[in-house]
C-alpha cells in the first residue's frame, strides 16, 4: 500500500503533535512537579547541606478575600556541627565561634573533645548570615550545614488544628492535627531523573505516579477570625480562672469551620517547652463532656417535630419531679407554676425538658437524639475523633433519658455538639464539619472538600420555630434583654452542667462546665458559635461567664464580614 502525499503530511503532523504534547508534559513535570527538587540540587552546589534536606508540603490559612497565608511551611538556615576526630585546638575554635554565635562553653568543649566521634551538633536553626560567617572561618572540623525545618509563622494560632511533627521511632512525621491527618499528602518523596530524552517516553507516567499524592493543604480557617476567637478564649480563661476554655465558629449550612481552638494552647515552633504532651491533643475533637442545657434546643425540636408540643404548650412546674424514684430539679429548685415551652428554653427549666421527653416516650426521644448524629463520629478531617458516650439513651430507666433531655448523663465532643445544633439552625439537616477547603496537588490539580447536605433530621418548619424561640430568649431574657441587637436576629442558648467524678462516683458539688451556643442571622445563619469553659471560679452559670464573650464574637463577625441586617 502506497502512502499518498496527503497521508504522509497527515502522519508527519500527527507525529509532531504527539511529540509536542509529550515534550510539554515533560517540561511541566520539570518546571512544576520537580521544581523543588531541582532547587535543592542547585542549593547543594553553593552551600554545605545535611545529607537529606528536609522538605514538606505547606498548610495555608485562607483569608476572607480568598488570599492564602502560610500556617505551616519551611524555613531555611544552618545547623552548626563539629567533627571531633579532625578538630584541632577546641579552645581556640570556641573563642572564634563564640564571637559569631554565642555558645555555651562547657557544652561545646564536651562535644568537641569526644574521642573518635565524627559528628556533634553544636546548634540548630541558625540564620543564613551567621552560618555563612562560620563557614568563612574555614576551620577544619567546624562546619555550618544548610538545613530546613518546619516553621509555623502564626506561632500558636490554630495550633491544635494545625498540629505538629514529631518522632515515632526513627520516623519523623505528623503526629497531631492536620500534620497527622494529611501526612500522605504533605510528605515529600524526592526523586531524580537521569536521561531527559529517555524519560520523554518512559518517565512521565512514573513521575506523575510518584507525585500524585503530594499536595498542599488549604484550610477553611480564617486567620483574623481565629486570632480574635483565641483572644476571647484567653481572656475568658483568665477572668474566671478556668481550667480550659474552648470555642468553634462554623458555617452551619456547609460545615466549614472558620476558627476553632482551646486555651491553654501551645507554640508549635517550640513543643519542647511543654511539660505534658497532652496539651497537643485537641479536646474539641477528642474529649467528651456532659454539655448541660445547650442540649435543650434538641429536646424542644424533637417534641415540636413529633407534634407532641408547640411553643405554647403548658405544664405545671413545681420545681422538681420524681422519676424512677429520683428527684429531678430545676437549676434553682424553684417552682414556676404554669409555664409554656418558651419558658423552658428561656428559663432553662430541667423539669420542662423532662416533661417533653415523657411526652415523646423513651424510644421516640432516643431515636430523635440519635438522628442528630450523636451516636456516630462527625467525620471531621482531624485525627483521633472521640466517640460520644450515649448509652443512657438506650437505658430502660426513665430517669436516664429524662436527664439526657437537659444534657446530663450523656457526653458529647464539642464538634459533635455543634454539628447536632447546626441542624436546629440550618433548616433541619446534618452537615459534615471540616477544616480543609482544598487539596492543591503537586501535579497541578486541585480537589475541594465536597459540600453535601446530610440526612434531614427535623422539618424546616421545626427549625424555624425553635430558632424563633431562641431569638426570643436573646431579645427578652438573656441579660434582661439588654444585649438585643435591633437590626440582627441572634438565637442562643446557655448551659451549665455538673462535672462527673472520675470512675463513676457521682458529680462534684463545686465544679461545673459552662456552655453557650448561638447562631445568626437566625433565619438564614452564616455563623454558629459554640463555647465552653471548664471549672470557672466565682460564677455558677454559663450565662454569667460566656454571654459577653459570645456577644463580642457576634459583633466582631458582623463588622468583619459586613453581614447585612436581617430585620
Amino acid at each position: 500500500m502506497k502512502f499518498t502525499h496527503t497521508s504522509r503530511i497527515r502522519l508527519l503532523s500527527i507525529s509532531i503533535f504527539v511529540f509536542a504534547v509529550l515534550l510539554m508534559a515533560r517540561l511541566y513535570m520539570l518546571q512544576i512537579v520537580e521544581h523543588d527538587s531541582f532547587i535543592d540540587q542547585a542549593d547543594k552546589q553553593y552551600s554545605y547541606t545535611t545529607e537529606n534536606l528536609f522538605t514538606r508540603g505547606t498548610i495555608f490559612f485562607k483569608n476572607k478575600d480568598g488570599s492564602l497565608v502560610s500556617a505551616a511551611t519551611l524555613q531555611s538556615g544552618f545547623v552548626v556541627a563539629v567533627n571531633p576526630k579532625i578538630l584541632k585546638d577546641p579552645e581556640n575554635v570556641y573563642q572564634k565561634l563564640n564571637e559569631i554565635l554565642p555558645t555555651d562553653y562547657d557544652s561545646f568543649i564536651s562535644k568537641a573533645t569526644k574521642p573518635n566521634d565524627p559528628y556533634e551538633e553544636i546548634d540548630q536553626h541558625i540564620d543564613s548570615e551567621t552560618g555563612q560567617k562560620i563557614n568563612d572561618l574555614k576551620i577544619t572540623g567546624l562546619q555550618a550545614y544548610k538545613e530546613r525545618w518546619r516553621f509555623y509563622p502564626g506561632g500558636n494560632i490554630a495550633s491544635h488544628t494545625i498540629g505538629i511533627l514529631g518522632y515515632k521511632g526513627d520516623e519523623y512525621a505528623g503526629r497531631y492535627g492536620l500534620e497527622r491527618q494529611y501526612e500522605t499528602e504533605l510528605e515529600r518523596k524526592d526523586g531524580t531523573y537521569t536521561n531527559f530524552f529517555a524519560q520523554i517516553f518512559s518517565g512521565i507516567k512514573n513521575a506523575a505516579t510518584g507525585a500524585k499524592d503530594e499536595a498542599d493543604v488549604i484550610t477553611t480557617i480564617e486567620p483574623t477570625v481565629e486570632s480574635y476567637l483565641e483572644t476571647v478564649l484567653a481572656s475568658t480563661t483568665e477572668k474566671w480562672d478556668s481550667d480550659t476554655t474552648g470555642g468553634i465558629i462554623m458555617n452551619p449550612m456547609t460545615g466549614e469551620i472558620y476558627a476553632m481552638e482551646v486555651n491553654p494552647t501551645f507554640n508549635p515552633n517550640h513543643p519542647e517547652l511543654e511539660k505534658n504532651s497532652s496539651i497537643f491533643s485537641n479536646p474539641l475533637v477528642e474529649n467528651r463532656y456532659e454539655m448541660g442545657s445547650v442540649i435543650k434546643p434538641l429536646t424542644i425540636a424533637s417534641g415540636i417535630d413529633a407534634g407532641v408540643i408547640t411553643a405554647k404548650t403548658t405544664y405545671y412546674d413545681k420545681g422538681y419531679v420524681m422519676i424512677s424514684g429520683k428527684k429531678v430539679s430545676n437549676f434553682d429548685s424553684k417552682e414556676r407554676g404554669m409555664v409554656n415551652m418558651q419558658d423552658v428554653l428561656s428559663q432553662s427549666l430541667n423539669v420542662g425538658a423532662a416533661y417533653v421527653e415523657s411526652l415523646l416516650g423513651n424510644k421516640r426521644f432516643s431515636d430523635y437524639f440519635y438522628s442528630f448524629g450523636i451516636g456516630e463520629k462527625t467525620g471531621i478531617d482531624l485525627p483521633n475523633e472521640g466517640r460520644n458516650l450515649t448509652d443512657n439513651l438506650k437505658s430502660n430507666v426513665d430517669v436516664d433519658l429524662a436527664t439526657a433531655a437537659f444534657g446530663q448523663g450523656i457526653a458529647l465532643t464539642p464538634i459533635s455538639a455543634i454539628r447536632a445544633l447546626s441542624a436546629v439552625a440550618n433548616g433541619g439537616f446534618l452537615v459534615t464539619p471540616h477544616v480543609v477547603k482544598t487539596l492543591d496537588y503537586k501535579i497541578g490539580i486541585s480537589k475541594d472538600t465536597p459540600i453535601v447536605s446530610g440526612a434531614r433530621v427535623i422539618k424546616p418548619e421545626t427549625s424555624g420555630e425553635v430558632s424563633r424561640m431562641m431569638v426570643y430568649s436573646v431579645d427578652n431574657v438573656l441579660s434582661g434583654g439588654t444585649l438585643k441587637i435591633p437590626n440582627y436576629s441572634v438565637a442562643a442558648k446557655t448551659g451549665t452542667a455538673q462535672i462527673a467524678k472520675p470512675g463513676g462516683g457521682g458529680y462534684y458539688d463545686d465544679q461545673f462546665l459552662h456552655s453557650f451556643v448561638g447562631f445568626f442571622p437566625a433565619y438564614n445563619p452564616k455563623f454558629i458559635i459554640f463555647l465552653y469553659t471548664i471549672n470557672p471560679k466565682g460564677a455558677q452559670f454559663g450565662s454569667e461567664t460566656l454571654t459577653h464573650p459570645f456577644m463580642d464574637l457576634v459583633n466582631f463577625l458582623i463588622n468583619y464580614y459586613e453581614v447585612p441586617p436581617d430585620r
